[in-house]
């Protein structure tokens, strides 16, 4: 069970939660589709959300939603729960599977969105950009061609499905899952291999987004709260939650940062299509988008983002997913919290690895704060 990753460190109580209840809304993580955007939370989601669960609360906010993965597991719980992510492409995740509730592709729907529609003008940006990058140049301008149509459609619930399934295919063929280098040669080079998944790399993107929209179709379900996406700087977010889940990008030890930006500059693009070109770096090989600054990853900028953001949810219980050899150090965090709330929980779990990462050795911890 899910639940072995994160269990309460010596003295602290253990969860008690209702197991009737638990058995019932466990079932909805497990129907999240499978992913590898890095940093999932999608194996850990049940256990964060069974710790939370001890206290009393109604609506959530999950600051940083990403995957989508935490807020999911909040709707599981019926919980009315606001999705958050200040990045374009991870908002539509969160509309196709978190405030989506019925809406799904049909078979139709789902094989024309690669294919080119009569008087429709497509534009050119990933071939004539990406040429020899990421994907090959049919590939290149099926992609130009899916943006097109997607752009088209009107129901932004099957708008995001549309764009949730075209960004999970194009993670799925990448070496190492990211856009961080110009490596399709890796892809295509005849050589034998001790690593990745050709055959997911070649597999047609038409093939990946059937795959990708029927698992989407399966995930969508109703929980009979208002469930919503939104797209903001986690400190910009309106509104007043009883629960705030925080889960920031990552800085190790040694300073290094995760930019997600960075890591999935393409998938942004895509989304901010018409304005990409002016966006780009052209001065990177792998042409990423002109960086901007981000607090998250810069490790003299975050212990400042972290007090401002748990002093603007001082008034609701704040649970923050963290690794144990972060920066800010755990230690630290647990005392910006207890500048704002009476109680700090902090639960060490096992050693975790996420898909990608060389580090063996960090644990999960969770932290839950509440008066």
């Amino acid at each position: 069970m899910v639940l072995k990753n994160i269990r309460p460190a010596s003295g602290v109580r253990a969860a008690t939660v209702d197991q009737d209840v638990f058995a019932d809304w466990l079932r909805a993580p497990q129907r999240f589709p499978n992913t590898r955007y890095q940093g999932s939370k999608r194996k850990l989601a049940a256990s964060i959300v069974s710790h939370a669960l001890e206290l009393p609360f109604t609506t959530v906010l999950d600051a940083f939603g990403g995957t989508g993965a935490v807020a999911y597991a909040f709707k599981g719980a019926d919980k009315h729960v606001v999705y958050n992510d200040a990045l374009a492409f991870n908002h539509q995740i969160g509309t196709a599977l978190i405030e989506n509730t019925s809406v799904a592709l049909s078979e139709v729907e789902i094989e024309s969105i690669g294919r080119r529609q009569a008087g429709v003008t497509y534009g050119d940006v990933i071939e004539r950009t990406f040429d020899g990058i990421y994907f090959t140049r049919e590939e290149n301008q099926w992609l130009d061609v899916a943006v097109g149509n997607i752009q088209l459609i009107e129901c932004r619930f099957k708008r995001a499905l549309a764009w949730f399934a075209v960004l999970q295919a194009a993670i799925a063929k990448r070496p190492y899952n990211l856009f961080h280098r110009r490596n399709l040669y890796m892809r295509m080079a005849d050589v034998s291999r001790g690593f990745g998944n050709k055959a997911s790399w070649d597999r047609s993107f038409p093939d990946h987004v059937r795959r990708f929209a029927a698992a989407a179709a399966t995930a969508c379900f109703d929980n009979g709260q208002s469930c919503r996406a939104i797209c903001s700087d986690a400190l910009a977010v309106p509104g007043s939650y009883d629960l705030v889940y925080i889960d920031t990008p990552y800085i190790n030890r040694n300073g290094v940062g995760v930019d997600y930006r960075d890591f999935y500059h393409f998938l942004e693009g895509m989304l901010r299509y018409d304005a990409w070109p002016e966006m780009i770096d052209r001065g990177s090989k792998h042409r990423r988008l002109v960086r901007t600054t981000d607090p998250w990853s810069d490790p003299d900028a975050c212990r400042e983002a972290f007090r401002s953001l748990f002093a603007k949810f001082s008034d609701s219980i704040i649970v923050v997913s963290y690794r144990s050899d972060g920066i800010p150090a755990v230690d630290e965090l647990v005392a910006m919290l207890r500048d704002v709330k009476r109680d700090v929980r902090r639960i060490e779990g096992d050693t975790y690895q996420y898909a990608l990462s060389t580090n063996r050795n960090a644990r999960e911890v969770l932290l839950i704060a509440s008066d």
